[in-house]
């Protein structure tokens, strides 16, 4: 018979044997050691946050149980805060959901353009004289740059930052993103 406890991870209410938790909870302590060198706690949240997606995924609303076993799934998923793990892709992943946000680390304006490149993996410089040329030669180009501005989110979070570039959401890519840590 193993012992069961409810916890709130991400926001989220799971029941989890005790040997699963406490081996989460190790590894959240180790990675709160490495962000804080970084600096900062919104990378905790997010990792929560993909922590308790990743188990949503798997348990659901049943009343199963997230085991040892899921616990280290989804940790080799997530990779160690180090880098360590062999599963954990810091490249381009196909699976990683690639979203069109405005960069705000590299912005001119208001990020568009830098939006843009990264979404669709071109140098930045060539978006920014395309639209350039589409704002000299009419005014679409200023119609099409204020409505990318009203209608495309802000990248802000580390998640979103890594959608934006097409990596996975793992430990150490959320980590890159840390508002003291820029690419």
């Amino acid at each position: 018979m193993k012992k069961v406890i409810s916890a709130g991870i991400g926001g989220r209410s799971f029941t989890i044997n005790e040997d699963a938790y406490e081996r989460l909870s190790s590894y959240l302590n180790l990675f709160r050691t490495h962000v804080k060198e970084v600096g900062t706690e919104e990378v905790m949240d997010e990792l929560e946050s993909r922590i308790a997606d990743l188990f949503y995924e798997s348990v659901g609303d049943s009343t199963r149980v997230v085991d040892l076993e899921l616990v280290e799934k989804v940790i080799g998923q997530l990779g160690m805060p180090d880098g360590s793990s062999t599963t954990a892709s810091q490249d381009y992943d196909p699976k990683a959901n690639r979203k069109l946000y405005r960069d705000t680390d590299d912005l001119r304006i208001a990020g568009v353009c830098s939006g843009l490149a990264l979404y669709f993996g071109v140098d930045i410089a060539l978006v920014r004289i395309i639209m350039l040329v589409a704002l000299l030669v009419g005014s679409a180009g200023f119609w099409a740059y204020i409505i990318m501005w009203i209608a495309v989110p802000k990248a802000v979070t580390p998640a979103q930052k890594c959608e934006l570039r097409g990596l996975a959401p793992t430990a150490d890519n959320l980590s890159k993103f840390t508002s003291t840590n820029k690419k």
